[in-house]
């Protein structure tokens, strides 16, 4: 019974991402983007190199990161080339790159058209970015507060109030808090069990869109988890001699992805939430998919990274100076040992806008 509750939620909100996201990318065809701006919060995934001024081990910013970047240099994006943030944005007509918004040099544009302010290794346990040094969940909205005030004085207050609210937020967290934390070296495992410690998650996750509502977002795409225990360092950390998907981590990812829906259905029924758009982001079908049958998607490898063995390689294991590369990386579906390829970040973002236009017919 629980199976089937989880598949219709799934469903309920994939549909109504796909309304969502096909409405955008309709006005684009038609016109221009619906939305001015576009907005990234959360963890490595959507990071492009906030963590670069950090002092921090968590960090992409070095070679072999961006091989297959413009100019093939490294910018801090944890990934062979463009993460999601870019493809989505492009996608929507807004710009080809979503820049950091620390330690870069932004232009005007940049400020009108949105920033990340993802930080590697972050997570909505408040413990989770304290270990490495990462940008904690509110540190990232205290820079959107910065970030607000010096769009008012590029577009003026009245224009800044419009693309804020018009904009499109991304929030992209919660891997690093179930992988590093709860299964990594601290007592968070000891001090609570799966579904106790999935509500300490829930508990930062629904704070987080409250506090961004607060501050003027409108649009909100919240992207849930992947199969997490079938990512290659975690199938070498859990998964045994044979390396297989770890049960207890997908089980936790799930049971975070069915109760986040439960909550993003209970704010869109608050008074003071009436016209905002909050959609579920499913990217634990689609990863797994990609997963478990790679040659259907042109892949070879899809149980160890490029980088190095593949095993455990991430961040500053992951370098140019003690890790080779495998000769083809479009054959695999990560590039390191937690983080898929620029190949596998396209096919993810061009699967959810092609589903849109299936609705749409």
């Amino acid at each position: 019974m629980e199976r089937k509750k989880l598949l219709l939620i799934t469903l309920t909100h994939l549909f109504c991402f796909s309304h969502f996201f096909s409405t955008l990318a309709y006005q684009l065809n038609q016109t221009k983007p619906l939305v001015p701006a576009v907005i990234a919060f959360g963890d490595s995934i959507v990071d492009p190199g906030n963590n670069n001024q950090l002092l921090t081990i968590a960090k992409g910013n070095f070679p072999p990161y961006g091989q297959d970047f413009y100019g093939h240099v490294p910018t801090g994006r944890f990934c062979n080339g463009k993460i999601p943030t870019d493809f989505i944005a492009s996608r929507l007509g807004v710009k080809e790159l979503l820049p950091p918004y620390v330690g870069y040099d932004l232009s005007p544009q940049d400020i009108l058209t949105g920033v990340s302010f993802a930080s590697g290794a972050s997570g909505f346990d408040p413990l989770t970015p304290e270990i490495p040094n990462a940008l904690s969940m509110p540190d990232q909205l205290k820079l959107f507060g910065e970030y607000k005030e010096r769009l008012k004085q590029i577009a003026g207050e009245e224009n800044a109030a419009k693309i804020v609210s018009g904009a499109l937020y991304l929030i992209c967290c919660g891997t690093d808090d179930i992988a590093n934390t709860y299964f990594g070296p601290t007592l968070r495992s000891v001090d609570y069990d799966i579904p106790s410690y999935v509500d300490l998650l829930l508990s930062g996750a629904t704070n987080f869109i409250n506090l961004l509502h607060d501050m003027g977002a409108r649009k909100i795409g919240f992207v849930g988890m992947p199969p997490i225990g079938c990512v290659p360092s975690q199938r070498t950390l859990g998964g045994g001699i044979a390396r297989d998907c770890e049960p207890k981590r997908n089980y936790a990812a799930q049971l975070y992805n069915y109760k986040i829906q439960k909550e993003i259905e209970n704010f869109l029924k608050k008074p003071n939430f009436k016209g905002t758009t909050i959609v579920y982001i499913n990217i634990f079908d689609i990863l797994m998919d990609l997963i478990q049958r790679p040659n259907a998607y042109g892949f070879e490898e899809s149980r160890k990274g490029c980088c190095g063995t593949g095993l455990l390689e991430a961040s500053v294991l992951c370098n140019s100076a003690s890790s080779d590369t495998c000769a083809d990386v479009s054959k695999y579906v990560f590039w390191d040992s937690y983080h898929p390829t620029e190949k596998t970040y396209k096919i993810i973002v061009d699967n959810i806008f092609d589903i849109d236009g299936k609705f749409l017919h």
